[in-house]
């Protein structure tokens, strides 16, 4: 096998590693009944005139299973921590206290339950597409390589290992689907 259909291939498992991270991420995101620093993980709050992620300016714990702790370094920041909060699509209330954000993860209904499941399949779904769309563009570059010489068999060979990716990266997504299903569903 020639080192460009090599560096094809690395590049592909590369790329479909880094589809399934960023699947990952997103799913992590998706609340399911517990808290999780995950949930304000993207809020930005107004730091001196800067949209700034919460957790460049506060430190986020999870004291139990339904509750988020939002403690900030600098005590004027509580208040800005709560008006983003209440401002997020979130849809928590946020309890302003002296030195933090209280925010208390109410248990899901049967119907929010089924609405986030929907979600996660969506991103599993965004993450299947990504991979897809690597194995394209790998192929489109090998049958390039054809063209310029390089045998048809290697080209055949090396399409055949990227398929074969493609397929476990894609079972990779759905047990992570599998996986989070569960975690929304349980009660």
């Amino acid at each position: 096998m020639t080192e460009e259909i090599q560096f094809y291939l690395s590049e592909a498992e590369e790329s479909m590693q880094k589809a399934l991270q960023h699947t990952n991420s997103e799913l992590l995101k998706i609340r399911a009944g517990k808290a999780s620093p995950a949930m304000v993980e993207d809020l930005r709050v107004d730091y001196y005139g800067t949209p700034t992620p919460i957790s460049q300016v506060a430190n986020v714990m999870v004291p139990d299973a339904r509750t988020l702790m939002i403690k900030p370094w600098e005590k004027q920041m509580v208040a800005e921590i709560g008006k983003a909060i209440k401002n997020s699509d979130l849809n928590l209330n946020p309890l302003v206290e002296a030195d933090g954000v209280r925010l208390n993860i109410p248990p899901l209904t049967e119907e929010r339950r089924r609405d986030l499941v929907k979600q996660a399949k969506n991103e599993t779904e965004g993450g299947k597409i990504a991979v897809r769309n690597i194995r394209k563009d790998v192929n489109d570059s090998l049958r390039k390589l054809q063209k310029e010489g390089t045998s048809e068999d290697a080209v055949r060979d090396a399409e055949a290992k990227v398929q074969k990716m493609t397929d476990s990266y894609i079972v990779k997504i759905d047990e992570l689907l599998t996986k989070k299903e569960a975690e929304i569903m349980t009660v």
